[in-house]
């Protein structure tokens, strides 16, 4: 099957947060990812919005793993 790299939202209801994971295309949004790569929060400043392990990205990439549009520009983002 496919792996994609995707967020997962946790949090309350007014206060979104969210985890960068590597998971299943076909699995459920809330289901159990293989591997949580990092976290995304956007009520915080934006120094301290991206936690990403960019090596497991980058491992996850070269295995076949295919980004979505808002986590490519968030590895984007914390590689610089």
């Amino acid at each position: 099957m496919a792996v994609v790299i995707r967020l997962q939202r946790t949090g309350k209801r007014t206060q979104p947060q969210y985890r960068v994971v590597a998971a299943e295309k076909r699995s459920a949004v809330g289901s159990q990812a293989k591997e949580v790569l990092g976290t995304f929060n956007p009520c915080v400043k934006e120094s301290e919005q991206i936690k990403l392990d960019l090596e497991r990205v980058n491992h996850w990439v070269k295995v076949g793993a295919i980004p979505s549009k808002t986590v490519a520009s968030l590895i984007k983002k914390a590689s610089k």
